[in-house]
């Protein structure tokens, strides 16, 4: 049986990241796309991407970082990006209520974007990178976990690009609830992690 086992990406080396984001959508976005507001994420280039990445996961530094790497027998299989709200500034510039909700609560991290490496896929790794998020949450001090999940209709499936937000079920089996439902595929869940809330 296999071993997954996760670190903050700070604590991990820029070589693991790049094992994670060499194809597929991953490698072009380089989960960027709500790190920058309005249509500045469609002018920037290949390059800056990749430098973006990096220096956001602050490999082989004290942190901060922008994410969590998972493993599967000490090889590198996934990401789930996971940092405070204030860091993406397009769900604060987009004109949708589901991405702008409770913009007074504090100490909220978003659980934006999950890659899972090709060759890793459809063995729950997305599960374990979910539940990766609640320990590390704790850990940091945040209050709130907020993903935005899609859910699929009953009986349909969903590309991979499309499920990088992750899948509303991987959500709840990590003891996310269910916010707000703003469209027929989107939901918005919370992991409250602070005793007050």
């Amino acid at each position: 049986m296999s071993e997954f086992t996760w670190r903050s990406a700070n604590d991990a080396t820029s070589e693991d990241v790049e094992a994670v984001f060499e194809a597929g959508g991953a490698r072009k976005c380089r989960c960027q796309a709500l790190k920058v507001p309005g249509w500045i994420w469609r002018d920037t280039t290949q390059q800056e991407r990749d430098t973006a990445l990096l220096e956001q996961a602050g490999c082989g530094t004290s942190g901060p970082t922008s994410g969590l790497l998972g493993y599967v027998d000490g090889e590198p299989a996934g990401w789930v990006a996971v940092e405070p709200r204030e860091n993406y500034p397009r769900i604060w510039a987009r004109q949708k209520a589901w991405m702008r909700m409770d913009p007074d609560l504090e100490d909220v991290w978003s659980v934006s974007c999950f890659v899972v490496r090709k060759g890793f896929r459809r063995q729950g790794l997305m599960y374990e990178l979910a539940a990766a998020t609640v320990v590390y949450g704790r850990q940091v001090g945040a209050r709130v976990l907020e993903g935005y999940p899609t859910e699929p209709p009953p009986g349909k499936t969903v590309i991979w690009d499309e499920a990088s937000v992750g899948l509303l079920q991987v959500f709840l089996d990590a003891g996310y609830e269910v916010e707000a439902s703003p469209t027929l595929r989107r939901r918005v869940v919370r992991h409250r992690l602070g005793a007050s809330l």
